[in-house]
């Protein structure tokens, strides 16, 4: 069932706002860690806090990097009109899964098999 222009307006506010927020957070990211100290001038305590906080950017950044994929994926399936339709089974997106993760390609149903591991994940959801 297609959605209402007034909704689709709803979602892509939603989603760009998405967008931005994930923008920033990545460059601020990658600014965080050029600000960094050099390694080889530290203790192995200094050392040791220096590595978890670069893993910690890294991790920011890889979950940051995927979600923004996904948002821009859900923004192209807005403008394509299949925006809300399940990209593995293509059955509707339940409304409230839209209002909590807009950005979601699959259904709940697709969703569940993809975490217990009996569906392939096509590309990250939520």
């Amino acid at each position: 069932m297609p959605i209402s222009p007034q909704t689709a307006r709803r979602y892509k506010d939603r989603l760009l706002q998405q967008k931005r927020l994930l923008e920033h957070s990545t460059l601020s990211a990658v600014e965080q860690g050029r600000e960094t100290v050099a390694e080889d001038a530290l203790d192995a305590a200094d050392r040791a806090v220096f590595s978890y906080q670069k893993e910690l950017l890294f991790t920011r950044g890889t979950h940051d990097h995927g979600q923004l994929a996904m948002v821009k994926r859900a923004l192209e399936r807005l403008k394509n009109g299949n925006f809300g339709e399940c990209t593995l089974c293509e059955a509707e997106i339940g409304a409230k899964r839209l209002e909590a993760v807009p950005w979601t390609p699959y259904c709940i149903a697709c969703q569940e098999k993809i975490e217990r591991g009996e569906m392939a994940d096509s590309g990250r959801a939520a």
